[in-house]
């Protein structure tokens, strides 16, 4: 059985200058597959509402949604570390019910960790959870959750309140123990800022090189999701080119009735 990526794991790539490779997975296939590939986090995001569920945003995601899928995800997982992404309104509330769902993405879903969106507004809420033993991946700058706030998915940190809001953020969520955060949708140079000043590792996303690590949803690299085209997404593979034209080879086989063959009849 391949060695476990942990969070202690996690936090001596960052000291040894090791980046650390993230993923989001959805099911048990795909996440066998990107575990026997040895990417290093399996990130089961609430994107599932977009590329999975195809709705306009993730908002509508609920908890019982993220429990499924990171089950499926967790049976598949040998090697990565598997983190859930809570949930729009399952954590905001109240510390008390930010413990409760988040005990939940743990005991039921089989994560090892939660994703939390927020800065210090959260930080309450961060290090009861941290507390208490349950390891909190915080997630600041441009905040899918706070789509309607924003205005739209737009980059943040760009003038210097925004600069100053987003280390203040980042360092607040390292005091209340965050293990680690995900930097979305914020200028290079800023992103480089805020990895030289936390000494917990940095997922970045649209967020430059600097970061310790990157993300990326599973389905813009390998060229599936059509929707939405983010600049900073690399196609690795094109694949709704591949699957479409098998599903049509399929399909004309199956109509010219050379589909199944005699070898592939009982």
């Amino acid at each position: 059985m391949p060695q476990k990526i942990t969070i202690p794991e996690l936090g001596k790539m960052k000291k040894e200058g090791m980046k650390i490779s993230m993923l989001t997975a959805y099911d048990f296939t795909m996440a066998k597959i990107l575990d026997q590939a040895e990417v290093d986090v399996l990130l089961v995001g609430d994107s599932l509402g977009m590329v999975v569920q195809g709705q306009k945003n993730t908002l509508g995601v609920t908890l019982d949604d993220m429990i499924y899928h990171c089950r499926a995800v967790a049976r598949a997982a040998e090697r990565a570390h598997v983190v859930c992404d809570m949930p729009f309104l399952s954590y905001q509330g109240s510390v008390d019910e930010a413990v409760k769902n988040c005990g939940k993405a743990l005991k039921n879903g089989r994560a090892e960790a939660v994703k939390l969106e927020g800065g210090g507004e959260i930080a309450p809420t961060v290090k009861r959870l941290t507390d208490l033993g349950i390891p909190v991946m915080g997630h600041i700058g441009l905040k899918p959750m706070h789509v309607h706030a924003m205005g739209g998915y737009k980059v943040q940190g760009r003038d210097a309140a925004g600069e100053k809001r987003i280390l203040r953020d980042a360092k607040a969520l390292e005091k209340a123990g965050a293990y680690s955060m995900v930097l979305e949708g914020i200028p290079a140079a800023l992103a480089k800022k805020v990895t030289q000043s936390v000494k917990i590792p940095t997922i970045g996303i649209g967020s430059g090189p600097h970061c310790d690590g990157q993300v990326l949803v599973i389905y813009d690299l390998l060229g599936m999701y059509q929707e939405i085209r983010p600049k900073f997404v690399r196609h690795y593979a094109r694949l709704h080119e591949t699957i479409t034209e098998a599903v049509k080879k399929y399909r004309d086989d199956v109509q010219r009735g050379s589909f199944p063959n005699e070898k592939e009849s009982f």
